[in-house]
């Protein structure tokens, strides 16, 4: 099986495995975007510790699960956008202003879209939680 895009398949089964009310994930591939989405998930209370383990094989990252992410999914095509037009994107892929996190790729690294705005730098939308 190819995987096209491995971000979007750990976002998908997130999902999924909240939904069915699991308590843990294992996500194989890893890269450093997917541990940094974690991290940054984990930061804001999403989805609980989770640990990286060595097989040999790429990998797998063990996510234990709270029971917080409603829905959650990557943003394609990932659209770049200014400091000033985040409140379009809030209103497009979250449910109500200050009501979930939208994952931002800047030059200064993986932020949220709230540190974003204060920092008043643009990037490129990456994923999305709520």
């Amino acid at each position: 099986m190819v995987l096209n895009d491995p971000l979007a398949n750990m976002m998908s089964l997130l999902g999924q495995h909240e939904k069915i009310g699991r308590k843990e994930v294992m996500i194989k591939p890893t890269s450093n975007m997917i541990r940094s989405v974690l991290a940054i998930l984990h930061k804001e209370g999403y989805v609980g510790e989770f640990e990286e383990i060595e097989d040999g094989k790429g990998g797998q990252i063990k996510v234990h699960l709270i029971g917080k992410i409603n829905n959650c999914g990557v943003i394609k095509p990932r659209f770049s956008i200014k400091a000033d037009q985040f409140e379009i994107t809030e209103k497009r892929y979250l449910p109500a202003k200050g009501f979930g996190v939208i994952i931002v790729s800047t030059s200064k690294g993986l932020m949220l879209h709230e540190e974003a705005i204060q920092k008043k730098i643009g990037g490129t939308l990456i994923a999305y939680c709520y």
